[in-house]
Parts: C-alpha cells; sequence; structure tokens
C-alpha cells in the first residue's frame, strides 16, 4: 500500500480535525469528483472512491486512532498490531445516506416534502442620505407581491374541481430512486418532478392565477431605517416576503441600505472625521471658531499658537449606535490653518512690523547667544587675544 496516498492529505485536513470539519471536508472533495456530476471520467470516480475510503477510516474512532498508529499498514492482511485485515466499505452505506442526502437530493432516508414550506426571502434596496443613516428615516418601497389568489383560495384549481393526488408520488411530494453505486444499491429520494413536490395535480387551472395559486400585485411596504445604519447593512421586515406553501409562513423582506456619501464628513463605524479651516489670526491669537457638525454649528475654543494639523476630539458628536441612538461615537476634527493670498497694503505693512519685530528679537537673541558663548569658549579654552 505503499502507492496509497495519505488520507489526511486525501481530504484536504490535518491530524487535529474536528469530525464536523472532516465531514466538511468530505463533503467538498466528494461532491467535487461525484461520478453524477463527472459522467465517463474514470480519474475522478478513482478519486471518489479515494475520499470515501479516506472518510470511512478517519470519521471511526477506532480505525482513526489504528490509521494514526501505523498508518495504512493497519488495513493489510496481518499488517501491525490489531490490523483490519483489509478495508471494509460494508459500512458505508449510512455514511453515504447521510452526506449525500442533502447534497443531491436525498438519501436512504425518507423525509417527507409536502409538509408547510416557509415562502423565499425577497432582497431590495434602498438608498438614503449620509444624514438620514445618521438620524434614521421612514421610507415607502413600491413592490410587485404574491398573495392568495380569491378565486381559487390558493388551490390552483378553477372552482368546483379540486386538485388530484399526484399518481407519480402518491401523494408524498417525493419519489425514490433505487441504483448501482460504488458501495452496491444506493436510494436517492428526490423531489417528485409531476407535482414539484406538492403531491397534488391541477388537472383544471384556475383563470385566474393560471393555477399558481398566487397573484401579484404592487404593495406599499413601509421601512423603518434605524439611527446609525450604514453603507451595505440590511433591514429584515418579518413575513412581507413569497407566501409559503402546503400552509408555511411568508418570507422576509430583505432590504439593504445604500447611503449617499457626504462632502464633509467621513465615517468609519461610528465615528465621523472631517477638517476645519481656521484663519492665521484664530490659530495664532486663539479664541472661539465655529465648527461644522453633523448636529449643526458647534463653537470651539482654540488656543493661541494652534498649529495646523491639530487634531480635536469632540465627545458624542458622532453616529448614534444600533443598539442605542442615545449611545454615539465621536467627532474628530483636523484644524487647517489657512494662509491669506491676497493681502491689502495696510496689511502687509502690519505683517512687515511684525516680521521686523520678531527678526529683531530673534537676531538679539542670537548676538547675546554668540557673545556669551564666544567669550566662554575662548575662556575654556584659554585662547589668547590677538
Amino acid at each position: 500500500m505503499a502507492d496509497k496516498r495519505d488520507y489526511y492529505e486525501v481530504l484536504g485536513v490535518t491530524k487535529g480535525v474536528t469530525d464536523a470539519e472532516l465531514k466538511k471536508a468530505y463533503r467538498k472533495v466528494a461532491k467535487k469528483y461525484h461520478p453524477d456530476t463527472n459522467p465517463g471520467d474514470a480519474e475522478a470516480e478513482e478519486k471518489f472512491k479515494e475520499a470515501a475510503e479516506a472518510y470511512a477510516v478517519l470519521s471511526d474512532p477506532e480505525k482513526r486512532s489504528k490509521y494514526d498508529q501505523f498508518g495504512h499498514a493497519a488495513f493489510e492482511q496481518g499488517g501491525g498490531p490489531g490490523g483490519f485485515g483489509g478495508f471494509d466499505f460494508a459500512d458505508m452505506g449510512d455514511i453515504f445516506g447521510d452526506i449525500f442526502g442533502d447534497m443531491f437530493g436525498g438519501g436512504s432516508r425518507h423525509r417527507q416534502s409536502n409538509g408547510p414550506i416557509k415562502g423565499a426571502n425577497i432582497k431590495t434596496t434602498v438608498r438614503v442620505s449620509f444624514e438620514e443613516a445618521v438620524f434614521g428615516t421612514q421610507e415607502e418601497l413600491e413592490l410587485p407581491l404574491k398573495d392568495e389568489c380569491d378565486v381559487c383560495k390558493g388551490s390552483g384549481s378553477q372552482p368546483g374541481h379540486q386538485p388530484e393526488t399526484c399518481s407519480k408520488c402518491a401523494g408524498k411530494g417525493q419519489v425514490v430512486f433505487t441504483q448501482q453505486s460504488l458501495f452496491g444499491m444506493a436510494r436517492t429520494v428526490q423531489t417528485c418532478p409531476d407535482c414539484g413536490g406538492s403531491g397534488k395535480i391541477v388537472k383544471y387551472k384556475c383563470s385566474n392565477c393560471a393555477g399558481t395559486g398566487f397573484v401579484k400585485s404592487k404593495k406599499k411596504i413601509q421601512v423603518a431605517v434605524p439611527a446609525g445604519i450604514d453603507n451595505g447593512q440590511s433591514i429584515r421586515i418579518r413575513e412581507k416576503g413569497e407566501p409559503g406553501t402546503n400552509g408555511g409562513g411568508r418570507g422576509d423582506l430583505l432590504v439593504t441600505v445604500l447611503v449617499d456619501r457626504h462632502p464633509t464628513f467621513q465615517r468609519q463605524e461610528y465615528d465621523l472625521y472631517s477638517s476645519e479651516p481656521i484663519s492665521f489670526t484664530q490659530a495664532a491669537l486663539g479664541g472661539k471658531v465655529t465648527i461644522t457638525t453633523i448636529d449643526g454649528p458647534y463653537e470651539l475654543d482654540i488656543k493661541p499658537g494652534t498649529q495646523t494639523d491639530t487634531k480635536v476630539k469632540l465627545k458624542g458628536k458622532g453616529v448614534p449606535t444600533l443598539r442605542n441612538k442615545t449611545v454615539r461615537g465621536d467627532h474628530y476634527v483636523t484644524l487647517v490653518v489657512q494662509v491669506p493670498d491676497k493681502l491689502t497694503e495696510e496689511q502687509k505693512s502690519i505683517l512687515n512690523q511684525y516680521a521686523n519685530t520678531t527678526t529683531v528679537n530673534a537676531r538679539s537673541s542670537t548676538d547675546s547667544a554668540g557673545k556669551f558663548s564666544f567669550g566662554d569658549h575662548k575662556k575654556k579654552k584659554g585662547f589668547k587675544k590677538l
């Protein structure tokens, strides 16, 4: 058995794999190489058998333990202590039915499909502004929805006629096919092709609904968009989807919210970010500046000498949380100092006086420091005056 691949490698898992992970891995490999999806492909059939053998061993705690200890030798005749004397597919029937029951529409266990079935969900979108997403809003959608036909009351038959029991499935909604498989005879349960799983055949179709039992009409639905919702998130409206069958409830309506961009604010989770221009004099002298927030204008005290790119945190001025709209994120504002590009002669004169003053002060400080440093330097080094 030296040419056999490692069972863990066959299924693409490691030795510490859980039972659930093992089953999931086997389903993936088996579905890929199943003979039904690869008709006439001998290589795919061999890989399918290889995966089935690997799963049969690794899904059995005792066999897995022996395999981990002795490898493939555990399955050779007389190979290794406690060898199994060859691999046996006899126990694969239950495994095959369990694994492929959901994958290929049925298994060895019979399940009724003509019971109550919930209707399908409907998906749609709604577009809102940035502010509406922050504070919440009400939107009205108009959608074509199915309702039970008033004429036939959902049966699909003309008044005076009743649906007949399907002869192919005897009203069960499912048919069982028995066929030869790699592991012997296999029973596959599938939805009845004649009645579509309802167990009934409509011979005289209702003219109002064409035998479907449902009619479409446009309905207006109110959508409550909660405060704090973000772009791409969905709202579930219960029982506004497709109607169910055989007495099943309606599905749900899933509304995906698309939020418009804002020219000023950027959002990250529940926090807002923006930049605010301030004048050169405001930055130099400090004082009150008006900041634009999602709630409106906000007065902020800034310190004298505020530099450009200074970041300010406005606590509780961000987006309300979905769980509690009274709890909000923060607003982070970046202050940007704007330098004027046009000045009057008077303004230029004032700035020149300021510039001259700062230049003189800077020179005085430099000269004072330089003289002191030079004299001190000569003293320390013992330089003589020439």
